[in-house]
């Protein structure tokens, strides 16, 4: 397969920049869905940047999938101008992917007439209701763009809670126009089940007070609020404290060991939340804590993960 030269894929990071892309133009989207620990899918991102050069009309975009989980599903998905799903590539096949974009690229698609101000009403409406908890923001979830954006996601990520984000900077229309849709000035603005919460001053109040962590918990079922947990690093640790301070021995001896082993990881303090610690339990099937996951897997405690490190097989666990 003979390429042209290559040009930059942009990375999205939620459901609802995806839609804002697919909406930019009245032509085909293309989005992958990659992993650094899949090699397929990483070459398949320089096959689509070569693609993309020849391919003018397509716009395209990649997605981690560590990053992002609630995009996963077909290696490769093909979208309208509306954000709907119309055609799928399940596996890293380069001539299948040349094939199908020129094919779909083709072909008419219908876009709706714009109508000022009402249709842009309907846009924010399909924003903020787009996932059950959304965070209009400064940049992303991986690089905010300014310091009250920076604290709004480091507060999100202390909860577990699958959310996702929009970058108001990529939108001037969304930008100045949900200010008047919400009656709220400033950014970040936070929404759960499509009702303004508010910004980062009452996202700190309500932290302070728990009722955050009540609202958010409610937004999503306990079983994908776990599911979201477990995957929201590469390598996550379910702990008592965190690793500057643990709450128990066995979670110090944990964090001692893989920080010994130069193992990058996240974690998530299960004293902080009784409802993930009593419901993790069941989940992994797991009683007791630590718990260490790679990929979203259970790994085991700290026993298992002491004898995988003795035997010289912990690395080959964790990026298994």
């Amino acid at each position: 397969l003979k390429l042209p030269l290559a040009m930059d894929v942009p990375d999205i990071f939620s459901e609802a920049e995806l839609h804002a892309l697919c909406r930019s133009h009245a032509g085909l989207t293309t989005l992958l869905l990659w992993a650094p620990w899949h090699p397929p899918s990483v070459h398949l991102t320089k096959v689509l940047e070569a693609v993309a050069k020849e391919q003018k009309s397509t716009r395209f975009a990649k997605a981690n999938v560590d990053l992002c989980m609630s995009l996963a599903n077909s290696m490769v998905v093909f979208l309208n101008p509306q954000g709907v799903k119309i055609d799928a590539l399940a596996g890293a096949d380069p001539p299948k992917l040349v094939e199908k974009v020129k094919s779909l690229s083709s072909k008419s698609m219908e876009v709706p007439v714009s109508n000022g101000a009402a249709d842009l009403n309907s846009r924010l409406k399909a924003l903020v209701n787009f996932s059950p908890v959304m965070l209009f923001m400064k940049g992303n979830k991986t690089e905010p763009q300014c310091g009250f954006s920076r604290q709004a996601i480091q507060i999100m990520q202390k909860h577990g809670v699958e959310y996702s984000t929009f970058d108001i900077l990529q939108d001037e229309d969304v930008r100045q126009g949900l200010k008047e849709y919400s009656n709220w000035k400033t950014y970040p603005q936070l929404y759960v089940n499509g009702e303004l919460v508010g910004g980062l001053d009452l996202m700190k109040e309500m932290e302070e007070d728990g009722s955050l962590g009540e609202m958010l918990g409610a937004a999503q079922p306990l079983q994908e609020r776990l599911k979201s947990l477990i995957c929201q690093h590469p390598v996550m640790l379910f702990m008592k404290g965190d690793p500057e301070t643990p709450r128990c021995g066995f979670s110090r001896k944990m964090v001692e060991l893989l920080n010994n082993h130069h193992v990058e990881f996240d974690t998530f303090d299960i004293l902080s939340d009784e409802e993930v610690r009593q419901g993790l339990k069941e989940y992994s099937n797991w009683p007791t804590y630590p718990q260490l996951y790679a990929k979203g897997k259970l790994l085991g405690g700290l026993d298992i993960i002491k004898e995988l490190a003795e035997e010289g097989s912990l690395a080959d666990e964790l990026s298994a």
